[in-house]
């Protein structure tokens, strides 16, 4: 493929002999397309993704395609995505190494990216509604956002650098309009796409969609992401687009690319394990014993929350004091005139100035993956319709809070306090 042709989409029939002659792939699983195995294994809402495996190996391919998949071509998207998916993979691989798979060819023409197969990884969201306790996540993420964050941010690149990477991003114009609709405005009216699982929850959702303060903190969130270009973020950082093993983590996914606050990937992120936590009693099945493993599961996503935050806070303050090299917070003004002190008080500024803004991204998150479009398997996947309705109830309640009381919400150990209360209450 030279990437001058016409945009096709791949599919199992045609892809061993569209790819059969790609030296990147063939080198990784071998050049008999005769043995070449294809299976289509995308369960997003946007992308094709296949597993192509041969004699020498396996290998990921992804192709975007010009439409939203989960709505089909009525919703036209631009292909140019794959484009800063491969440009964010590139930078996160640089800033965080070994964090996200390898990339071993992209084309552009026709949007896919060739990447390394990570097996036996699964997705994360999986694995915690199976009520896996891996060890490694919180230090491992906790890293991830830390390390891509600073690194992609004034504070660390040089001013020109930086100022080329968010032209370059600045125009994933269709991904972020994507974000601004989806997850800012449209759960709090009644848009056209919005659904929620059971009319149960319809006096709730009414409440929500009439609560002044709730939509005007909505719309204050929606203004700093669309304002405030202070780093690459990821984009769409949540437990969906992360692969685990019980040793390994990494990170995929990063269409959503562009420059926005840092808080947002940290708060997304962790809004993520306390929708699991509120899901965990949709899992149990009955029996004491199912019961005591769930009760472990709760206790463990809460811990991994104290854990991430504590590992970004920590990495985010050791680079602070080692790789402050961007014109923002000069160490010329502070370490080099004595005063290490200052420097000291600039940090935890910005620390708690991401901590107040990743709360109530958090609380945003929880609500438009219960009222709008793209909901997520938590959830989802629990089939007693009363009972995903009390679970989703609960997180509606606590993302609620998140999002209008952020200010008054002093550490994680206030907000998992919170968590543990409302889901022990039996109505909402």
């Amino acid at each position: 493929m030279t990437g001058k042709l016409p945009f096709e989409a791949l599919s199992v029939e045609t892809l061993s002999m569209r790819l059969g002659t790609n030296d990147a792939l063939c080198a990784r699983i071998g050049k008999d397309t005769a043995n070449w195995k294809v299976r289509e294994v995308g369960d997003g809402n946007l992308n094709l993704v296949f597993i192509v495996e041969g004699d020498k190996g396996a290998a990921v391919v992804k192709q975007a395609l010009p439409y939203v998949r989960l709505v089909g071509d009525s919703w036209p998207l631009p292909l140019k995505r794959s484009f800063f998916e491969y440009h964010a993979l590139t930078r996160q691989e640089a800033r965080a190494p070994g964090s996200v798979p390898a990339i071993h060819h992209f084309d552009e023409g026709q949007a896919l990216i060739i990447m390394e197969y990570l097996s036996p990884h699964i997705i994360l969201r999986r694995a915690l509604i199976e009520g896996r306790q891996l060890p490694n996540i919180a230090r491992d993420i906790g890293l991830f956002m830390a390390r891509t964050l600073f690194r992609g941010s004034d504070l660390s690149m040089a001013a020109k650098d930086r100022k080329a990477d968010l032209a370059l991003f600045a125009d994933n114009v269709e991904l972020c309009d994507i974000t601004e609709n989806l997850v800012f405005s449209d759960p709090y009216f009644d848009a056209r796409m919005n659904r929620h699982t059971s009319p149960q929850l319809d006096g709730l959702v009414a409440e929500l969609r009439a609560d002044r303060d709730l939509k005007v903190e909505a719309q204050r969130l929606k203004h700093l992401f669309a304002a405030n270009a202070e780093t690459l973020l990821h984009g769409d950082l949540h437990s969906g687009s992360i692969m685990v093993t019980d040793t390994e983590t990494r990170m995929i996914d990063p269409e959503f690319a562009f420059y926005g606050p840092m808080a947002f990937d940290v708060g997304m992120l962790l809004a993520n394990f306390w929708m699991a936590f509120f899901s965990q009693r949709g899992h149990e099945q009955a029996g004491h014993e199912q019961k005591e493993k769930r009760d472990a599961m709760r206790a463990y996503l809460l811990d991994v929350t104290v854990e991430t935050w504590s590992v970004f806070r920590a990495e985010f303050s050791h680079l602070w004091r080692t790789e402050r090299t961007g014109m923002l917070y000069q160490k010329s003004l502070f370490e080099d005139q004595g005063d290490r002190l200052g420097a000291e008080q600039a940090l935890d500024h910005v620390l708690h100035q991401i901590w107040d803004d990743l709360l109530g991204f958090a609380g945003i998150e929880i609500h438009r993956r219960i009222l709008g479009l793209a909901h997520n398997a938590d959830f989802e996947t629990i089939a007693d319709e009363d009972l995903r309705a009390a679970c989703e109830a609960k997180a509606l309640k606590f993302g609620r809070h998140l999002a209008v009381n952020r200010r008054q919400i002093h550490s994680i150990d206030e907000v998992n306090n919170l968590a543990a209360l409302i889901e022990q209450e039996s109505r909402i």
